[in-house]
């Protein structure tokens, strides 16, 4: 079940759903807003291959800076980190949706990762790009995407409990750690 308005706001009051900082003014009746924070990260041109299991292509040329504002180009893949922190209990799991607004400008929010766990307490890493033909500015501390929670049954290992849980207490905009996963 997805849920409602008053729904968010009794299960941020209670402290089931944790958002640091919260503002209630970004509630929406399905949905919470999120803002976007200030570090970002972004692959320079190379034809070097990156490499999942190889965690030193993954790191290589790499920029990032902390600023309030960024300049996306067209066709740019940019990582981003969430304002805010989000902490979910064993029964709540969330996505995180683009605002329609932004994607009228050409902005993709995430690619596939957009999935919060169960457990899970962090940051969220964006996966922005730019498919406009123009460079679209975005700045720390907009509203840029939404997040949808569904009530579930209780998990059994919530993602905070599992011992692999590579992302749990992230901050700031995070590369891929898949080359920590066992190549079979």
């Amino acid at each position: 079940m997805i849920l409602v308005d008053w729904q968010l706001q009794d299960r941020v009051r209670r402290g089931f759903i944790k958002l640091e900082p919260f503002d209630p003014k970004f509630i929406q009746p399905n949905s919470i807003d999120i803002r976007l924070g200030n570090h970002f990260v972004w692959y320079d041109k190379s034809d070097e291959i990156i490499d999942p299991y190889d965690g030193e292509t993954v790191k290589s040329h790499v920029n990032e800076k902390n600023s309030d504002y960024i300049d996306i180009e067209p066709g740019m893949f940019l990582l981003a980190e969430t304002f805010e922190a989000v902490t979910l209990p064993d029964d709540i799991v969330a996505t995180i949706e683009g605002k329609s607004s932004i994607a009228r400008l050409g902005i993709t929010l995430h690619q596939t990762g957009g999935w919060i766990d169960a457990g899970f307490s962090g940051t969220i890493t964006l996966e922005i790009c730019n498919v406009n033909h123009r460079p679209v500015r975005l700045y720390a501390g907009m509203p840029i995407g939404q997040l949808v929670f569904y009530t579930t049954e209780k998990a059994e290992k919530p993602y905070g409990a599992k011992g692999d849980a590579k992302y749990l207490h992230q901050k700031n905009a995070t590369l891929s750690k898949y080359f920590e996963n066992k190549k079979e």
